[in-house]
């Protein structure tokens, strides 16, 4: 028989390891300043405290990010010339970032992304009208661009569906969706039969996600403030529109917006005071709640998510920072972290059982905050 002196050694030694594995299950938040040219860390706590760590330089107007699906690298796209991509690896016990390479990119890219494997980066070229594909090494470099693709007017984001086979991507110009199937042998896209989804008129499609059993597609209208939910065909990789919500409160007085051209492209000054200006949607992990933030209110709208036929139910809209760019949820779906370009602070929001979003504190942050990557090593 195993003495008592033995079994309680024996616990402690147990609960010492727990404590040991817990100290090192850890989240880290990623926040792009644009203006600073360089990206921000900080470790986000059990409670939704941030501790911030130290910035990492990378290059002006440095914006759009993206994680390996391993979690052992961070890209980062910086939308001035020359046009790059940068390569961080992540340390999984402090959160800090180490730069590996800097690679050519096709263009300016407001949006990037990876396929399922880690292998491909995929970049949409809103002001050249185009999407690439890149290469990324096993030691997470990335390669020259080996396909790019001319598409219709103002490509504003890309993603592929949870098989690896779809890839989506919203054209705010043109008011559509191309669909391209993928291969994964060899990174190249091809277009899809049909090739393009047409949306309505002057809605300005920006933003796309899936759920996690990838039956919908959710997909976010800058121009005027609504999502869309698609249904997602598993053996065609085509989407069908199948109901719309607006991210605006009932009694909101903004109206319909207008394409807004890159910085520097010599759009004429004109009144956006009242433009719809939506940016950005989120699922939470559990696929219960979707939100979406919208500029010129600055606000984050909250929805239910009827998991049969993915409709969704506003719930309410919550203020946050000055001009709301990016956000992002923490995997566990407790927290939210948003930035603003037009603010010198980040939130962080708690997520209750009902979606509803308490504010927990702000923190500092640097100019032009606008996108965030949240990784969990546990």
């Amino acid at each position: 028989m195993v003495s008592f002196a033995k079994l309680i050694a024996g616990i402690a030694s147990l609960a010492l390891i727990m404590v040991a594995c817990a100290a090192h299950a850890a989240t880290y938040v990623y926040v792009s300043n644009a203006e600073d040219g360089n990206i921000g860390m900080y470790a986000l706590a059990s409670d939704g405290t941030l501790t911030p760590g130290a910035r990492v330089e990378a290059q002006k107007l440095v914006m759009p990010m993206c994680v390996s699906p391993d979690k052992r690298y961070l890209f980062a796209a910086a939308r001035t010339k020359p046009y790059s991509v940068f390569t961080y690896a992540i340390d999984p016990k402090t959160g800090a970032l180490k730069q590996l390479s800097k690679a050519p990119l096709a263009e300016s890219f407001p949006y990037i992304s990876t396929d399922k494997t880690g292998r491909y980066l995929f970049g949409a070229g809103y002001g050249a009208n185009l999407v690439s594909v890149n290469a990324i090494g096993k030691d997470g470099k990335i390669s020259e661009p080996l396909q790019v693709i001319p598409t219709a007017r103002n490509a504003h984001s890309i993603r592929i569906d949870n098989t690896n086979r779809y890839v989506f991507v919203p054209h705010l110009g043109s008011d559509e969706v191309l669909q391209f199937v993928f291969n994964p042998k060899t990174g190249k896209l091809t277009s899809n039969t049909p090739a393009v989804l047409l949306m309505k008129a002057s809605t300005g499609p920006r933003h796309i996600i899936f759920s996690s059993d990838n039956k919908f597609v959710y997909l976010l209208s800058e121009m005027v403030g609504t999502i869309t939910t698609l249904a997602l065909d598993q053996k065609t990789g085509l989407l069908t529109p199948l109901s719309e919500v607006k991210v605006l409160p009932p009694d909101s007085k903004l109206v319909p917006g207008l394409p807004r051209l890159p910085a520097g492209q010599g759009e004429e000054p004109r009144d956006v005071s009242k433009d719809i200006w939506a940016a950005d949607l989120h699922l939470t992990p559990d696929g219960k709640f979707l939100y979406a933030v919208e500029r010129t209110s600055s606000t984050i709208a909250a929805f239910s998510v009827d998991a049969t036929t993915g409709k969704l139910t506003y719930l309410a809209s919550t203020p946050t920072e000055k001009q709301p760019r990016g956000f992002a949820i923490d995997p566990k779906g407790k927290y939210m972290v948003v930035t603003g370009e037009l603010s010198d602070t980040i939130s962080v929001y708690a997520i209750d059982g009902s979606g509803a979003l308490t504010l927990l504190k702000k923190y500092p942050t640097g100019k032009d905050s606008n996108w965030v990557e949240i990784v969990s090593f546990d």
